[in-house]
């Protein structure tokens, strides 16, 4: 399967449980451990649970194999690993607070999903 039908897939997800703030990272040669990152911000520890849930499921009903889970017992950052692509389901105070958006500095949107450059020290 493509890495675009993937990307379909978990945002699709996100809607579904109504998922916040639904972000796609290119990160495509600057960083060794996946091509793209989601990021989702749920209101409170059941919804961030249940966003992860629903990406789970519709990412096994294709037979797209979840490789690695993480923080799923507190529910505040959940990681879900697909290999190409890694999964960040964060409750909002978590996202605002290691706001790992801000590591990387936007180059360009296309699409909605965010080509992006490593931001530079000063």
């Amino acid at each position: 399967m493509k890495v675009e039908d993937k990307l379909r897939i978990i945002k699709d997800s996100c809607k579904e449980k109504k998922g916040i703030d639904i972000k796609v990272l290119d990160i495509k040669g600057l960083s060794s451990i996946a091509d793209y990152f989601v990021i989702v911000s749920g209101n409170s520890v059941r919804q961030v649970s249940a966003l992860a849930d629903e990406i789970e499921e519709k990412m096994d009903e294709k037979g797209i194999n979840l490789e690695n889970i993480d923080g799923k017992t507190t529910s505040r950052w959940i990681l879900l690993d697909y290999g190409d692509i890694i999964v960040h389901v964060f409750h909002k105070d978590e996202r605002e607070y290691y706001d790992i958006e801000r590591l990387w500095s936007k180059d360009e949107e296309e699409n909605g999903n965010f080509k992006l450059k490593e931001k530079e020290d000063k």
